[in-house]
């Protein structure tokens, strides 16, 4: 018997009783982010498993949940291997304002604040939310809990010191102009050189193979990725700045379980990304108001003890702000007082309540005129302007220093001033900056005495990247030395303090930077041929030395432990494979390029400094074609070196990604690490 089939009319019409029946009932909701981030959420697939934390280690969860239309989100639930997450009170929110653009209405991102995990393994997580017309979605990601084994006594202090952008090549060229090479022997080895264990560092961020250096710093010390730009926190598609999902630090962490304090030594502005990635979190490394603020308003949830740098811009009241026209604001693009501040409160933040009740966490406030050196003062610490008085302040309190209204000076303009051969840095205005390794060793002595259970010390050598990005060659080799006696400094005080570990690092390579050999000539003659105006075919033909021709360059020691002469006959020369278009003449600039950030940068003296690579060095007429677009050179994906030593030393090795580095210093610390005589700092 045949089956007759239905008319078209009749299909039809059960189609649009289908249809009605559906519209009806209402779409489901969509969940179009899932934090901690996942590849599992992403694209269905459980590995890698992308969010990694130490078994207790706060993190929040959050969702971004798209409703259908006319409806609202009016419930949800985050489920941990399908068991419903019970939140403390007041640590969740539902957020349908102050979204980024391109969201359907009435989106909701919806947060649990400061949740952790104790039970180490790979875990599901989901998130189902409801909409007003009862309809719900389910999304499920996953992430994983690391746990720590007893082994061996825990590391109580442990010293980071990161040279911003320093890659190998950084590392040989301080080698050879410090010490240089001789019958293809070096004639002295760098520091961070001697430290017994080595690896190569994985550097990409959260959202791209080139990282800025805000996650480059904060995925050492959360063990988890962030996008470029951020600090402490996952991205989310709120507009605000300090509203993101957190990630607790390794000082956060170590100061809550254990009491250790927290020590950020930089030569940048201490508003910068690197110094900020170990205690501020926020999505804007830009937004110096609030994250100095936080500095000060969370130093009981972080530890802070020694805050040192540049800076002092965002610490100064701003009760008058100026527009940029008046000859004492700065033209460098920000909001700033006749005294230099640079305090605003469109870079300032009062936290939503669910971070304060879930994080412990300061509220904020919007205050421009707020006094923050006064601050610090009245909370016990010492405060340091300059050398003179760094070396006067004792290690009885905690100690503030700031050297400059925005980044300081680099080691090269800072031993000109105390040779009497240059003037930079009393054309900035803070003629009396410290060196780097004097300021590492005053916080080793206000850690150590402020310290029982240990500390964490974070020491940056910031503009090793920054005159790398301008392609000043001089003057990143010089602040990498400078770096490097750092190095030493940390790695004498483990000498008698053995439950120390110390580690050298970089958040990422900037520049590509290369030794590609040495000059042919004189520097006297390097001076005529310059003058000649003979551009490639003599700046570059008849100058560099490549293979034989490079020989063995002699820069000599003078009696501060220096470099004597950045310019002797017959010098090494560096070149660059992340360039940008520049004018090269072989010789050490007398001037570093003007500094976007500094308050007066747009008038005299500091508005008189060449403005970019291409407004230097034009005489010789020697252009050297860039790569990348800009004016300025770019961070690199190349792998790092680390170098490291002291006790749990042995637990780094290899090729590693910059979060498993997190991982095995919270072994060290938290389960302990085993005594090696072959891992000694020597």
């Amino acid at each position: 018997m045949t089956k007759s089939r239905p008319s078209t009319r009749a299909s039809l019409l059960a189609l649009a009783v289908a249809a009605a029946f559906s519209g009806a009932a209402g779409a489901a909701p969509t969940v179009s982010r899932l934090t901690p981030p996942s590849e599992l959420f992403s694209s269905g697939e459980a590995y890698p498993i992308i969010s990694r934390f130490l078994a207790g280690q706060k993190f929040d969860m959050q969702a971004t949940v798209q409703p259908d239309a006319g409806t609202t989100i009016t419930g949800f639930q985050f489920a941990i291997d399908g068991a419903p997450v019970t939140p403390a009170p007041g640590t969740t929110s539902i957020v349908t304002t102050g979204l980024v653009p391109g969201l359907p209405e009435n989106t909701a991102v919806v947060s649990v604040r400061g949740y952790s995990n104790s039970t180490p393994g790979i875990h599901t997580l989901s998130v189902t939310a409801t909409q007003s017309d009862g309809q719900t979605v389910t999304a499920t990601g996953n992430f994983e809990v690391v746990g720590v084994s007893s082994t061996g006594r825990k590391v109580k202090n442990v010293i980071i010191l990161l040279g911003d952008g320093m890659g190998s090549g950084h590392r040989t060229a301080a080698r050879i102009m410090q010490y240089g090479v001789t019958q293809g022997k070096a004639r002295g080895k760098l520091a961070m050189d001697t430290f017994p264990v080595a690896a190569s560092i994985m550097t990409p961020s959260l959202n791209s193979i080139i990282t800025d250096s805000a996650p480059g710093m904060q995925n050492y010390v959360t063990g988890n990725k962030a996008n470029n730009n951020q600090e402490g926190v996952f991205p989310d598609d709120t507009t605000a700045a300090f509203d993101n999902p957190r990630v607790e630090y390794m000082a956060e962490f170590l100061a809550r379980t254990q009491d250790k304090k927290l020590g950020i030594v930089t030569t940048s502005d201490v508003f910068d990304a690197t110094p900020a990635s170990n205690a501020v979190h926020t999505q804007n490394r830009g937004a110096g108001t609030g994250i100095v603020d936080q500095y000060f308003d969370d130093r009981a949830k972080t530890g802070l003890t020694v805050l040192m740098g540049g800076g002092r811009k965002w610490f100064l009241p701003n009760p008058t702000q100026c527009n940029g026209a008046e000859p004492d604001c700065s033209s460098a693009g920000g909001v700033v007082n006749f005294n230099g501040s640079a305090r605003a409160n469109s870079s300032d933040y009062v936290l939503p309540p669910d971070i304060v009740a879930g994080w412990g966490a300061a509220p904020g406030g919007n205050d421009p005129s707020r006094d923050l050196i006064a601050d610090f003062q009245a909370a016990g610490w010492n405060y340091a302007s300059d050398l003179a008085t760094l070396n006067a302040s004792g290690a009885d309190r905690p100690l503030l220093g700031l050297f400059a209204l925005s980044n300081m000076n680099v080691a090269l303009d800072k031993l000109g001033k105390r040779r009497g051969v240059s003037t930079v840095v009393d054309d900035y205005g803070f003629p009396d900056q410290p060196l780097l390794e004097e300021m590492t060793g005053k916080a080793l002595d206000v850690l150590d005495a402020h310290s029982p259970n240990g500390f964490v010390l974070m020491v940056e050598g910031s503009s090793i990247d920054k005159q790398a990005h301008n392609m000043d060659t001089e003057r990143f080799i010089m602040d990498t030395i400078e770096f490097d006696k750092a190095v030493a400094v940390a790695s004498e005080y483990a000498k008698t303090h053995p439950d120390t570990l110390v580690l050298v690092t970089a958040d990422h390579e900037c520049a590509g930077v290369a030794v590609i050999g040495g000059s042919r000539v004189t520097d006297a003659d390097l001076q005529a041929k310059i003058a000649t105006g003979g551009g490639a075919a003599v700046v570059r033909n008849e100058v560099v030395g490549v293979y034989d021709g490079a020989g063995f360059p002699n820069y000599g020691i003078a009696a501060d432990g220096y470099p004597a002469n950045t310019d002797p006959d017959y010098k090494m020369l560096v070149g660059y494979a992340a360039n940008a278009d520049r004018y090269e003449d072989w010789r050490t600039n007398a001037e570093p390029l003007r500094d976007s950030q500094q308050p007066g940068n747009g008038v005299a003296p500091l508005n008189a400094y060449p403005s970019s690579p291409l407004s230097r060095d034009t005489v010789g007429d020697f252009l050297v074609t860039g790569q990348v677009p800009g004016t300025t050179a770019v961070h690199t994906g190349n792998d790092i070196p680390l170098s490291a030593c002291g006790r749990g030393a042995s637990l780094l090795g290899g090729t590693m990604d910059n979060t498993d580095v997190f991982f095995q210093l919270m072994q060290a610390t938290v389960g302990g690490a085993s005594a090696s005589t072959a891992t000694r700092c020597k």
